[in-house]
């Protein structure tokens, strides 16, 4: 059975964690220091879905990653912008997971009429580095030295994609709940789903 990528529900918090927890855990990649329990997650999983796309990638059950976007910031002329994350299984980094992910993702965004995406990486990473930029995002700045975590001070980059030309005015973005179920929506699945090799 291969792969597919879907919407991900309060279900799949177990999996979610599986694949978070040792990154907080271990690493800088995230800048959370405890990792969250299953419950705390599955809130997380409700109130992104109730704004803005999560998706997962899983087989047999299995969570083999997910990417969700976020606000990017609360105040009013912020709003076109979100920022996005991916994480994938440690067995299955580099198999083009997290770019099918991504492509679902992206899509999404842009269906609900959002116009900047945003990505931080904490640095070191060029595995990150190269999928963002596999997908179009350019650099556009360095944070440095802007969170302490593992008895280090860590660099953060951010790269940018513009999903569409700026109107003026623009139009303001969907709710995530009102382009779903939408035709367009199971486009958006297909367009990762081709990408997967596993």
């Amino acid at each position: 059975m291969t792969a597919t990528i879907r919407l991900a529900t309060e279900a799949d918090a177990e999996g979610i964690v599986a694949i978070y927890a040792p990154i907080v855990r271990e690493t800088a990649i995230s800048f959370e220091v405890e990792a969250p329990d299953v419950n705390a997650m599955r809130r997380r999983i409700a109130e992104t879905l109730a704004h803005l796309p999560w998706l997962i990638c899983e087989r047999r059950g299995e969570v083999l990653g997910y990417a969700y976007a976020s606000t990017h910031r609360t105040r009013a002329a912020y709003q076109w912008s979100v920022d996005v994350s991916v994480y994938v299984h440690a067995r299955i980094r580099r198999s083009g997971v997290g770019k099918a992910l991504y492509t679902s993702l992206l899509r999404f965004l842009d269906l609900q009429g959002f116009y900047n995406v945003y990505a931080g990486i904490t640095l070191p990473n060029p595995a990150s580095v190269r999928l963002h930029e596999s997908l179009e995002f350019q650099p556009v700045g360095v944070y440095r030295a802007v969170g302490y975590k593992l008895g280090a001070w860590h660099d953060v980059g951010w790269w940018h994609l513009a999903l569409r030309p700026h109107a003026v005015p623009p139009g303001p973005p969907v709710d995530f709940g009102q382009i779903q179920d939408a035709p367009e929506s199971h486009t958006a699945l297909a367009a990762g789903m081709r990408l997967l090799r596993i």
